[in-house]
C-alpha cells in the first residue's frame, strides 16, 4: 500500500454509516484522504459511526443509492477519483423477509451508482463490494474461484450475483466507447467479516454480543456451519490495495477478486462461539437454537489466490487475533471507553503489520 497515494484524495463511499463502511471511512481518513459518504442513516443503534464520531472527519451525505439523479449531482458537486460502493441490504435473512428490497437495493443501487459514475465523469476508479455469497453453491468443500459460477439460491445471494453482473456488463459495455466515461470497475468477494462495532441483527459475532452483555446464553441455530471468517481490516486492506492498482494499471486489475482468510480459519460456527465465551470469560454461555431457521448454505470457502498472487494480499490477522481484537473492542464498550480510539489503536496495528506504519 502506498500510504502517499491516498493523502488528499478525493474519495466517494456509499454506505459509509454502516459496519464495514465506517471502518474503511476511518482507515482512508487516517491516511490522508478527502472522503465523501453518500448513505442512508446508520443501519443500527448503537452504531459504530456515531460510537466512532466517523463523521467528524468526511462530508456525509444522507440518501438513498437508488435516487441516480441526486448521486449524480453529488459525484459532479465533489468530484471524487475513486469510489467503493459498500451502500447494499447486507443480511442474508433479512432477504428472506424483504425480497423485493433486497433485489431493489442490491441491484437497482449498484446500477445506479454505476450509471452516475458513468454520466458525471472524472472517476477513475470503482470497488464494488458484493459477497462471498454470489457464488452458486454446489454444496461441496471446495474453495470458490473468481471464475466460478455465480449464483445464489436465496434472494440474498442471488442479488448479490446480479450485482456482480451489473458490474461485467458496465465494464464490457462502456470501456472501448471513446464517448463514455468508464473508469476501471473492480468487483470484491469477502468472507464472513468480524470486528468491533458491528450491531447488526442475525450475524453471529454481534449476536454473541448482545447476549453476553444482556447476561443470557449465546443461542446458535447453525453450528456445523463452516464460513470464511476475517477480521473486517483484511478485506478492506484488500480493497484499498485494488484501487490504487486500478488507478495506476486500469484495466488489468478490473474484474473480480476474492478476499478471504487462509484455509485453516475457515471454521465450523461451534467453534468460533467457543473461543468467543472463553475469551470473555464472566460466565458467558452458549445453548443450540432448536427451531427452524431458512436455509443457509453448510460450507463456504474462497479461493484468493489471485489477490495472492497478482495484488500482493494476504490475510494477516490469524482467525484467534481477530477475535481477540473484536472481544477486546466489545469490553472497551462496556467500560465506556472512547471507541474511536480504539478503532484507530487497532487500525495502526493491523496496517503496520500489513502495510508498514502510516507515514
Amino acid at each position: 500500500m502506498d500510504t502517499h497515494f491516498w493523502r488528499d484524495k478525493a474519495v466517494l463511499i456509499t454506505g459509509h454509516t454502516g459496519f464495514k463502511g465506517a471502518w474503511l471511512s476511518l482507515w482512508l481518513q487516517s491516511l490522508g484522504a478527502r472522503l465523501v459518504g453518500y448513505s442512508l442513516e446508520p443501519p443500527t443503534s448503537p452504531s459504530l459511526f456515531e460510537q466512532a464520531n466517523v463523521g467528524e472527519g468526511m462530508q456525509s451525505v444522507i440518501r438513498d443509492i437508488r435516487d441516480a439523479n441526486h448521486l449524480k449531482q453529488a459525484i459532479e458537486r465533489y468530484q471524487p477519483e475513486i469510489v467503493f460502493h459498500l451502500a447494499a441490504q447486507a443480511l442474508v435473512r433479512r432477504g428472506y423477509q424483504q425480497p423485493v428490497v433486497t433485489f431493489d437495493v442490491n441491484v437497482v443501487g449498484t446500477a445506479c451508482l454505476l450509471e452516475a459514475v458513468r454520466l458525471a465523469g472524472g472517476v477513475r476508479a470503482v470497488v464494488v463490494v458484493t459477497s462471498d455469497k454470489c457464488y452458486q453453491n454446489t454444496k461441496n468443500s471446495a474453495a470458490y474461484k473468481e471464475t466460478d459460477i455465480l449464483g445464489g439460491n436465496d434472494p440474498y445471494s442471488s442479488s448479490k450475483a446480479c450485482a456482480e453482473m451489473v458490474v461485467g456488463a458496465y465494464r464490457s459495455s462502456y470501456r472501448n466507447l471513446s464517448s463514455a466515461h468508464c473508469p476501471a470497475m473492480a468487483s470484491v468477494r469477502a468472507g464472513n467479516v468480524i470486528g468491533g462495532g458491528d450491531w447488526a441483527g442475525d450475524r453471529l459475532l454481534p449476536d454473541i454480543m448482545r447476549a453476553i452483555i444482556e447476561r443470557r446464553p449465546v443461542a446458535i441455530r447453525n453450528p456445523r456451519a463452516i464460513r470464511p471468517w476475517q477480521h473486517v481490516l483484511e478485506p478492506l486492506g484488500g480493497y484499498i490495495l485494488l484501487a490504487e492498482r486500478l488507478c495506476h494499471e486500469g484495466a488489468d486489475f478490473a474484474g473480480a477478486w476474492n478476499f478471504g482468510p487462509l484455509e485453516q480459519d475457515a471454521k465450523p460456527v461451534e467453534a468460533v462461539v467457543r473461543r468467543v465465551v472463553e475469551l470473555w470469560g464472566d460466565g458467558a454461555s452458549w445453548t443450540l437454537d432448536s427451531n427452524q431457521h431458512p436455509h443457509e448454505c453448510e460450507v463456504l470457502k474462497l479461493d484468493c489466490t489471485k489477490a495472492q498472487q497478482h495484488l500482493g494480499w494476504k490475510p494477516r490477522w490469524p482467525l484467534d487475533r481477530a477475535l481477540e481484537a473484536t472481544v477486546a473492542w466489545y469490553k472497551a464498550y462496556l467500560r465506556g471507553e472512547n471507541l474511536r480510539d480504539i478503532v484507530l489503536d487497532q487500525l495502526e496495528s493491523y496496517q503496520s503489520l500489513a502495510f508498514g506504519a502510516v507515514r
